[in-house]
């Protein structure tokens, strides 16, 4: 059974959607590297698990590479100085989310030396203990630059733990107007594949599966080419289907093995990376570099020189457009903002946001690009039933989240939604789905944690009342027990003062005096 043809026998023909690319002129255009702006904010929540905390001070002066932020916890990842310069501040700016809320970040002024600290790098990093490569990734950073920005240090020594088969790396790019991912194969496939021979030495993984959407012949022929003679590294080509990118599909694909629901893929045998992250692990393990920049693609019709962009992590968004041309017309016909993808990605209330680890684009798009008609009733067609690569009911789900019955939105598989949109795409009604499931999503968490509050706050006050009634025992048993002293020392007092008559009686009567 060739490939595809084992693709459809695995998932069928159905699942997902075929949104326009859009990635071309911008995939096809030569990578650019910005210029270090004045000044980078750096937030230090920029990863999944708990923020890095501040390790400078105001007006101190960082060398490229530094760290300047430490990571807390099992999950988190450290924060480095993308250039050199002095800290200018510590404080609140606007996070790169559609809430539009604050968050802590580091603001970085640039001295314009752009000027490297020491740099620990090893020639040979398969002469290194896997868990030394964790240690090194973990200490530069880095995390998934697919958009999840989870800590890569974790997988890796979690797959060796779990005694990982396979590795997979993700080179799908499903998502509209992105092409960072494709442009990094073309131009870099030999260090990629470098980069996933020491993943595989990290992980103990048997091999390397590397999936790539048939939409990106260049890149598949780039890294066919680099991984040709070496062992372990194998290219499959996928076909371009949306969200092919995301990690459950393509290890099915792949592997035809399902991710079991609430499971990892560590369950069943398998570890994903993206081809990115490869990138940033061999640049740490052989020289010793931080993750300090990405390539991200800005793109949409209101960008005026669509294309893939290196730049500095903390740079901002309205910068980078800057840097790219700026905006078609002074942007009057920008309707939306995002940073990411169309489908996955986050709308942003304004461009001075900052670029950080897990931005992969840059998007101006206008109104031709956003359909934004008001929703109607449902019709009950099943387009988005059909379209759910996780093969949900959304229509289901919706319906229970509208009467905030969540846990029966739970039973029909809340919690397996992978937030891709096929469903809110497909929908003749515009409803918009996704943006219930998130709702419910959240909902749940802050049940949860209230739920944990409560709990915790039940706990302390049961600890405080058993405490109560300890010292109300204990009090009450040392009364008890002085009252008892008091009276035997009150009957060893009468019992001496009646041997003291009865002695004084008998010395008497023994003299003759009555």
């Amino acid at each position: 059974m060739g490939f595809m043809n084992l693709f459809k026998h695995v998932l069928g023909d159905d699942w997902g959607v075929h949104p326009e690319d859009h990635k071309r002129p911008a995939a096809d255009r030569p990578v650019r590297t910005m210029p270090v702006p004045a000044r980078l904010f750096l937030p230090l929540q920029q990863h999944l698990g708990a923020p890095a905390r501040p390790t400078v001070l105001v007006g101190q002066k960082v060398k490229k590479g530094e760290l300047i932020a430490e990571a807390q916890g099992m999950i988190s990842a450290p924060l480095h100085a993308p250039t050199s310069g002095s800290i200018a501040a510590v404080t609140e700016i606007t996070a790169p989310h559609p809430s539009g809320l604050t968050l802590q970040a580091i603001i970085l002024e640039a001295d314009g030396l752009d000027e490297w600290g020491e740099l620990v790098g090893c020639a040979d990093p398969f002469a290194l203990d896997p868990a030394e490569i964790g240690k090194r990734v973990a200490a530069a950073g880095v995390v998934g630059l697919g958009g999840a920005a989870f800590p890569s240090a974790v997988k890796l020594n979690g797959a060796s733990r779990s005694k990982v088969t396979t590795l997979i790396m993700n080179g799908g790019e499903c998502e509209p107007y992105l092409s960072c991912d494709d442009r990094q194969m073309r131009d870099h496939a030999a260090a990629i594949v470098d980069g996933i021979r020491i993943m595989l030495h990290a992980t103990g993984a048997a091999v390397a599966l590397v999936g790539i959407e048939d939409n990106k012949p260049e890149a598949i022929a780039a890294m066919q080419a680099a991984a040709a003679g070496v062992d372990k590294v194998e290219i499959r080509p996928v076909p371009a289907r949306y969200p092919m990118g995301s990690e459950k599909q393509l290890v099915q694909v792949l592997t035809g093995r399902e991710v079991p629901a609430d499971g990892r893929t560590f369950d069943i045998g398998v570890i994903v990376h993206n081809v990115g992250t490869a990138l940033a692990v061999r640049a740490a393990i052989r020289e010793g570099k931080p993750l300090i920049s990405r390539l991200l693609t800005v793109n949409g019709n209101c960008a005026s020189e669509p294309g893939n962009i290196e730049v500095r992590i903390g740079t901002l968004a309205e910068e980078v457009l800057a840097f790219a041309g700026g905006l078609k017309g002074e942007g009057l016909g920008l309707a939306r903002r995002v940073l990411g993808g169309p489908m996955m990605g986050m709308q942003i209330p304004h461009w001075r946001v900052p670029v950080v680890k897990g931005s992969s684009g840059i998007l101006a798009l206008d109104a031709d690009e956003v359909v934004a008609r008001d929703p109607n009733p449902c019709i009950r067609c099943g387009s988005c039933v059909k379209a759910c690569p996780m093969g949900l009911l959304p229509l289901e789900m919706s319906a229970r989240i509208r009467s905030e019955a969540y846990d029966e939105a739970v039973a029909y598989g809340l919690k397996d939604c992978i937030a891709c949109g096929c469903c809110a795409y497909v929908c003749p009604s515009q409803i918009p789905l996704v943006q219930y499931f998130v709702h419910a999503k959240g909902e749940l968490a802050a049940q949860d944690r209230s739920k944990l509050r409560n709990d915790a706050t039940k706990k302390l006050a049961l600890q405080r009342q058993e405490r109560l009634d300890r010292e109300a025992r204990e009090r009450a048993e040392a009364a008890a027990k002085r009252k008892a002293e008091r009276e035997a020392a009150a009957a060893a007092k009468a019992a001496a003062e009646a041997a003291t008559k009865v002695a004084s009686a008998s010395a008497a009567e023994g003299q003759g005096v009555i």
